[in-house]
């Protein structure tokens, strides 16, 4: 059954009304929201595991792959880990209200630039359950209303896990339409949404490329995002090659279908013909597909093969890597800005000189000197939990947190002064 716009009206405006009480909410309340909302994720496990149940059998028939289904499957423990994230969610600084400057003008007025919340945030994403959860609390503890809209794969774990979060929220005082999910499967809801700038004051698409493109193209409110990670770690002639190999391996095999895994590797030609055939074996022992370019190919071993132009600006996704040999630490910069997505890229080298112009000329969100990509995480920089990351250059780059989640609003105190 198609979603209309009526139906949209009538979530959006629960969301709005929802959000102009959250705005004024103590941080004290909202904890006391979050943990009640934790505690009602175990409450109503049964009943999540149940639905997703269904949802495993679906992904089962449609012949969804081994790994898909894994990131759909809820259990006892993950409901656990999921309940754990709000609670610390609920420890987090609370960014509303903080003052971000403040001065006073020769006339009197006294002016503070303060964090506020967005508003209605709307966050189209694919696949985990987990997900619901995640945005749903840090949109609520910066003081926003959220709807979501999930994969349809998803749909029964997600509506479950919405159901729990809503009735035990209400217990502590959570707003009506605080949390709401669109109630279909209709792919023509995503354009639906993407219409209703009315109600909606940002949306935040995670998914696949093709996703966040159409969210793009049709949305009428702003658009954090970031389309692929195609990362880079670039090993320079001064590098420590044992580093490297553990730096290289990580970034590319701990976890190689997340948008910080690395895609390309970048070698100077000066250590190439150490390097590579060592980190070659290194790589091909854990099952990646080497694509070289022509110098690089016969020093990575017969298994690899020769790379194509479209190789460079790929994102894998998966245990194949392309490698190619530079001639400078100019000539890696140049590949990188050109070929990468502005999202992760990394450098190892002992040269303080080089890592410096490295990370002061690439052009990407997180740049690192001697330390994988996967570091490129709110979690790992400290930020407690992310709602994703962007590779946008306006309101937020990077893993986004909380105070990602706030705008600010000028507040302007006078005792009667008038502008002549």
């Amino acid at each position: 059954m198609s979603f209309t716009e009526a139906e949209l009206e009538m979530i959006g405006r629960m969301a709005r009304e929802a959000a102009l009480e959250l705005a004024v909410l103590s941080s004290t309340r909202k904890n006391a929201i979050l943990h009640a909302i934790a505690d009602g994720i175990e409450e109503f496990a049964p009943q999540i595991l149940a639905e997703n149940a269904k949802d495993l059998a679906n992904a089962e028939a449609a012949g969804l792959s081994d790994a898909m289904i894994d990131r759909l499957r809820l259990d006892q423990s993950r409901i656990s880990k999921m309940a754990i994230g709000i609670r610390e969610v609920a420890m987090l600084p609370d960014p509303v209200g903080e003052v971000l400057a403040e001065w006073e003008r020769p006339n009197g007025l006294r002016l503070q630039k303060v964090r506020t919340p967005i508003g209605v945030i709307a966050i189209i994403y694919e696949s985990r359950p987990n997900v619901t959860s995640d945005a749903s609390v840090l949109c609520l503890k910066s003081g926003n209303a959220v709807i979501l809209r999930g994969g349809s794969e998803a749909f029964h774990s997600n509506c479950a896990i919405v159901v729990a979060m809503q009735k035990a929220g209400k217990r502590a005082g959570l707003p009506a339409g605080a949390i709401q999910a669109l109630p279909t499967t209709d792919r023509e809801a995503v354009s639906v949404l993407c219409k209703a700038e009315r109600y909606v004051d940002l949306i935040i698409p995670r998914g696949g490329k093709q996703l966040i493109e159409r969210v793009v193209s049709e949305a009428r409110m702003p658009v954090i995002k970031h389309y692929e990670g195609i990362c880079h770690v670039y090993v320079d002639k001064a590098a420590d090659l044992e580093m490297a190999i553990r730096i290289v391996v990580n970034a590319k095999c701990q976890r190689p279908g997340v948008c910080n895994a690395m895609e390309t590797l970048l070698v100077h030609k000066e250590i190439a013909a150490e390097f590579l055939p060592r980190c070659a074996e290194e790589l091909q022992s854990r099952g990646v597909e080497l694509r070289c370019c022509p110098e690089s190919l016969p020093l990575c071993g017969p298994k690899a093969i020769p790379a194509t132009e479209a190789d460079w600006s790929t994102e894998y996704l998966a245990l194949i890597l392309s490698v190619r040999v530079v001639p400078s630490l100019e000539e890696a910069i140049n590949h990188i800005n050109r070929y990468g997505s502005k999202h992760t890229d990394s450098i190892v080298t002992a040269d303080e000189k080089a890592a410096e112009v490295f990370l002061a000329r690439v052009d990407s969100a997180t740049v690192l000197w001697n330390a994988s990509t996967r570091f490129s995480d709110g979690g790992e920089f400290g930020f407690g939990a992310e709602i994703g990351i962007s590779t946008d250059k306006i309101h937020a780059r990077g893993p986004m947190a909380l105070p990602e989640l706030t705008s600010y609003k000028y507040l302007v105190r006078g005792n009667g002064q008038i502008r002549t």
